[in-house]
């Protein structure tokens, strides 16, 4: 039997909660057969040192605190097997369903945004494609696409080759540190309203070259000195014709 979820509401996460997530979707799909997870192995996965982005080092105490919210939020249920050992499983599926749940693909994708963070799309494409197949950029923007329209995306670069995103399970303020820590501007991707007429916008008066009033100077200053150095040369010929 299974703890009943209080509820969902999906929400922006810490980082100790991001990282215990993203695990269990990740073992979920990596590992089957030893899922779901004892408090041991999710603390063990937090901190393992492969896909990790950043690297922790994190206590049970920690991540029972994580399990313990994430389940209050409905995103995680703790399970017992035939033993009285504890063992917890994502409920992402159901946390993160709107109109429809989402595509298998999509929680791969969000589990490994959950563990690394900000990427590029081909990283993401090559390190979720581990959990399930996505055979190419294209099948992963389609998916991009829904997730962004869902608030569960954040793009931080404009289209193009090497565009960066990370997912949207982020406070403002915590985003605002991955844009500085990254050089970049986020873009959170909702449906767009319905278009307006553009209002014409006058045309900017055509402009002339103009000299500064130091460029002025500087050539009178330049007229000056030819004139002084050609009376000094004239002189210097007169003297020299004196004394030849």
């Amino acid at each position: 039997m299974h703890d009943a979820a209080s509820g969902s509401s999906v929400r922006p996460l810490d980082s100790i909660e991001r990282r215990v997530l993203g695990v269990l979707i990740e073992k979920a799909k990596t590992t089957p057969d030893s899922y779901p997870l004892s408090l041991n192995a999710v603390v063990t996965g937090c901190n393992q040192k492969s896909n990790r982005d950043p690297v922790m080092t994190l206590d049970e105490e920690q991540v029972t605190r994580a399990l313990n919210s994430l389940r209050a939020s409905g995103a995680v249920a703790e399970v017992y097997g035939n033993g009285r050992l504890a063992r917890y499983r994502h409920l992402a599926y159901e946390w993160l369903t709107t109109d429809r749940e989402p595509a298998k693909e999509e929680v791969a994708i969000l589990g490994e945004l959950l563990v690394r963070g900000a990427q590029t799309e081909g990283d993401l494409r090559g390190r979720a494609s581990r959990m399930d197949p996505i055979p190419d950029l294209d099948t992963l923007r389609s998916f991009l696409d829904t997730m962004a329209a869902k608030g569960l995306v954040t793009w931080l670069s404009p289209p193009g080759r090497g565009r960066m995103l990370t997912h949207g399970l982020l406070t403002p303020e915590q985003l605002a540190k991955v844009q500085a820590k990254l050089g970049t501007i986020a873009s959170v991707v909702h449906p767009s309203p319905e278009p307006t007429a553009a209002v014409p916008q006058a045309a900017a008066p055509a402009t002339t070259p103009t000299v500064s009033d130091a460029d002025t100077g500087l050539a009178q200053r330049m007229q000056q000195l030819e004139a002084t150095v050609a009376d000094l040369a004239a002189r210097l010929s007169a003297i020299e014709a004196k004394t030849a």
